[in-house]
């Protein structure tokens, strides 16, 4: 084939590719348009994939996609150069670079297939369009842009989550008090709330169930509380502010996680004793530590199990050591992530009216667990937390069981879970109602 034919085909081939992206454009300008998005969007190159990306509800693989595409480029210039600079590279890393240019291209075609077929679900499309977005994206957005028979079928408004309410706790002196104006982490590019708005004061002595579906951010809640992860916030325990004093405050809180962390060819003394040394201030003597170790095990039914190896207890048994291991430090405020996993009814029932005892002596105690209503009469309160259409955890509730139950006009708490949970969870998908609600009724008591 002579010089001429090949630049002809080229150019040809360039002609192709420049009216298809033009069409591809101006169809994705006309559909933004036609969705009440910004149509100038369009016309960005690399953006305009994310958009459509956001679109489509693949927000995250929009993100990847910006990613992958900088990367290519990245790849072709490195190539260019090197060509320029040397003609006959080596044939060695010629491959490699043309494998690396082929995988990245790979994998920003499949991320695409991802976006195209979110686009299908949300416009209620058959999945042969995935096929004409991916080999005819200028006639296929044209189609999708200016066809008044191609429309949403499932919400894609960019609904921000409900107002905030303005509300903040006066801090109590004998209790918890939490202010968390915002909780925020980054993801991938991109800045997230975890939380926001929440606000509340727990007295002394009172028990408080944290109750909240997958993701509501029960665990960045407690973690927030405690100060083991920072938010933008202010949590006073009995006055004192636990960020700012966290050194000499560690020790009035207490965390038990739900996986225990306990060696199992030790005893359940030496357990403790370990425990102890670590949860204890240096200052304290070892003589008094070994009174508070022998305090716990009699307070948690363990002395006659104390030279018993921990892989030899039952679950139960199991249980209530991890928790006097953190409760050896006597602490003020206590907080326990589904302490009853793993246990029969009768045996998380006694565990349960042990933590209550706990709290009946001057302690806070908040609890976590995946069945509420079997010890739901032990609590004072309930704290509800639920995403926003932000995905972002919101308080939805804070008061006694029972008005809970009767806010959420439920007859318990798992229905209560049921309500607030998203509807691909198998829920009601009513969070966002039930946190302007609460908002509401905060406001007005607030006069």
């Amino acid at each position: 084939m002579d010089e001429s034919m090949m630049y002809w085909q080229e150019m040809f081939s360039s002609i192709i590719t420049y009216v298809s992206t033009a069409l591809q454009m101006i169809g994705l300008c006309a559909l933004f348009i036609k969705i009440g998005k910004k149509g100038w969007k369009a016309f960005i190159p690399i953006y305009n994939e994310y958009e459509l990306s956001r679109l489509a509800k693949r927000d995250y693989v929009g993100r990847v996609l910006i990613l992958f595409h900088i990367l290519s480029m990245v790849v072709s210039i490195t190539v260019s150069y090197m060509l320029v600079d040397d003609p006959d590279m080596d044939k060695l890393w010629s491959k490699i670079f043309l494998l690396a240019e082929l995988a990245v291209s790979i994998c920003v075609f499949m991320l695409e297939l991802r976006v195209f077929n979110g686009l299908c679900e949300v416009f209620g499309k058959k999945k042969l369009w995935i096929a004409a977005w991916a080999f005819i994206p200028g006639i296929t957005s044209l189609i999708w842009g200016f066809s008044r028979k191609i429309m949403p079928v499932m919400s894609i408004i960019d609904v921000k989550g409900v107002e905030e309410s303005g509300h903040h706790v006066e801090a109590i002196e004998d209790g918890l008090t939490v202010n968390i104006r915002k909780r925020t982490a980054s993801d991938f590019l991109k800045r997230k709330t975890l939380l926001k708005d929440i606000h509340l004061a727990i007295p002394r002595g009172h028990m408080v169930l944290l109750l909240g579906g997958s993701g509501a951010g029960k665990t960045t809640f407690l973690n927030a509380v405690t100060g083991y992860e920072k938010a933008d916030a202010d949590v006073l325990l009995h006055g004192r502010n636990i960020y700012k004093e966290y050194e000499s405050m560690k020790y009035d809180v207490g965390f038990v996680p739900q996986q225990d962390l306990m060696r199992g060819n030790d005893t359940v003394l030496m357990t403790l004793e370990d425990a102890a040394k670590l949860r204890l201030p240096e200052s304290v003597k070892r003589r008094e530590k070994k009174k508070r170790v022998q305090e716990v095990l009699e307070s948690f039914g363990l002395s006659m199990l104390a030279n018993t190896l921990v892989d030899k207890l039952s679950g139960g048994q199991r249980k209530r050591l991890s928790i006097a291991m953190e409760f050896i430090s006597d602490p003020t405020l206590f907080i326990l992530d589904e302490p009853d996993s793993g246990l029969d009814g009768v045996v998380a029932r006694g565990l349960f009216e042990k933590l209550r005892a706990i709290a009946d002596s001057g302690k806070i105690v908040i609890v976590i667990t995946h069945t509420p209503d079997r010890v739901a009469d032990l609590f004072d309160e309930v704290i509800v937390l639920a995403k926003d259409v932000d995905r972002t955890g919101r308080l939805a509730f804070y008061g006694p069981i029972d008005e809970a139950k009767e806010f959420f006009g439920k007859d318990s708490m798992e229905h209560v879970l049921l309500a607030i949970n998203q509807k691909e969870e198998g829920g009601e998908g009513r969070a966002n109602e039930f946190v302007t609600l609460y908002n509401e009724e905060i406001k007005r008591k607030a006069g």
